[in-house]
């Protein structure tokens, strides 16, 4: 603990903190414009109902489950420790509270953006057909409940973290979220994609995005955003920093390649869909590994999983689960990736270094653990929320467009109507009368 306020360090994460928060807006433009004319309100209100629902909780009991230092068997913080933030913000002397130079509370609006985008990101597997209000009490039970033990366990000084029982085959390495954010967001998306079911016509028509320049400025804010995201968590305007952000950069770009060359091959166009995705596939990626490998081992990082994620996207249809804007595809695939592929590619310690198998073991070990808490804790939420509360819209609700019977608004007025005039054109009663392309196709994958 160090008595003396660092202004620098301070002022670095307070911007990163910014940077981070505007990423949940900049995923409610990405998810907006994968979704049809008549669900992008809804798709946008479910990434800022997270905003507010989390918001409120990880004030309360949030921070403190997180990173609390008397820990319920590493795996949980106690709630009660530092419930409203007591014994966070001033210490008896009324002087802020520091660690490392760092007032505490300013590392709490940090955390907080990460728990926040982290919920949001689960909603693209459920577009178009599940009621706001069970969503909002999902935000708030699955935070508390899957969010904050995992973030305890790996950052808190729990059982995934350097102080936990497998860092004795090697350090686990999570610099900013592979297990935390990307698994734990991914594989909670492939339960409630299941558990809540299909959207109506899925795997039988076209189920197009609607604003593609839309999504393409939401990857672009996610990107911007996402330097703070990784940057930040150096914890310093240093070396690591920097570090981070160039490999943020080169991954990215690399995924991007990755995948418009899975898309060339495959189906004879490179999309802008597929660019935008490329981009979030390369971010996933990196967040785990942007302080431990070099520009060049981000290079093949990124690669791969922009071509892993583009051939990821299609399984939905294989195994017949509705992941509407492929969250598992994407986030859970390069999720896992990019914290396995730190057994390879960490600079000190990874396999291609020299350094032995034992780091690539514990990010296995850590990534199938995240798997498995995720898995069974969003499994019973969301069970439970099916059986009291009701996941899904009625039949007709879906058909009319879920923003009207929702929210009771058009996203788009044509003609000062309140609604467009021709539904069938824009989607808002189905989807735009094409043909259903071949399996595997570009436009079949992505909804």
């Amino acid at each position: 603990m160090e008595t003396t306020l660092d202004t620098g360090l301070t002022a670095w994460m307070l911007v990163s903190a910014s940077l981070v928060l505007l990423m949940t807006p900049g995923l409610a433009l990405f998810y907006g414009g994968m979704v049809r004319t008549k669900s992008v309100l809804n798709m946008m209100m479910m990434s800022y109902g997270a905003m507010a629902v989390v918001g409120v909780v990880y004030v309360l009991w949030g921070w403190s489950m997180s990173y609390a230092s008397d820990s319920v068997g590493g795996i949980v913080g106690n709630p009660l420790t530092h419930f409203g933030l007591a014994d966070s913000i001033t210490d008896a002397s009324g002087e802020f509270v520091l660690d490392g130079g760092l007032p505490v509370i300013v590392d709490v609006g940090f955390q907080v953006t990460f728990a926040i985008i982290t919920v949001a990101l689960i909603s693209g597997a459920i577009a178009d057909r599940v009621r706001f209000g069970t969503w909002l009490v999902f935000a708030g039970l699955w935070s508390t409940l899957a969010y904050f033990p995992m973030a305890h366990m790996v950052w808190g000084g729990g059982l995934l973290s350097a102080d936990g029982p497998f860092a004795g085959i090697a350090e686990p390495i999570d610099f900013a979220g592979g297990t935390v954010v990307h698994i734990n967001a991914g594989v909670a998306a492939l339960v409630l994609a299941v558990v809540v079911g299909r959207r109506a016509g899925f795997g039988s028509v076209v189920l197009r995005p609607h604003n593609l320049p839309l999504v393409m400025l939401g990857a672009a804010l996610l990107w911007f955003g996402w330097f703070g995201f990784n940057a930040g968590s150096a914890y310093g305007a240093n070396g690591v920093a920097g570090l981070a952000w160039v490999n943020t950069t080169t991954a990215t770009c690399a995924a991007i390649l990755g995948w418009l060359l899975v898309e060339k091959i495959r189906d004879g166009h490179a999309t802008s869909l597929g660019a935008a995705s490329g981009i979030v596939a390369g971010l996933v990626a990196v967040t785990p590994a942007a302080g431990s490998v070099s520009p060049v081992g981000s290079l093949a990082l990124g690669a791969v999983a922009g071509a892993l994620s583009a051939l990821a996207v299609g399984l939905k249809f294989r195994l017949g689960y509705d992941d509407s804007l492929d969250v598992v595809g994407v986030h859970l695939v390069a999720g896992l990736w990019g914290t396995v592929a730190i057994g390879f590619l960490a600079t000190e310690t990874g396999l291609l270094y020299g350094g032995g198998v034992a780091q690539l073991v514990v990010q296995v070990i850590i990534a199938l653990v995240a798997v498995i808490i995720s898995a069974l804790v969003t499994i019973v939420i969301a069970l439970v929320l099916k059986h009291t509360m009701g996941w899904r819209i009625s039949e007709d609700d879906e058909s009319s467009g879920i923003d009207a019977s929702t929210h009771a608004e058009s996203g788009y007025d044509f003609g000062g109507l309140g609604a467009p005039r021709s539904t069938a054109f824009l989607g808002a009663s189905g989807p735009v009368p094409t043909p259903v392309a071949a399996a595997g196709t570009t436009s079949e994958v992505r909804s």
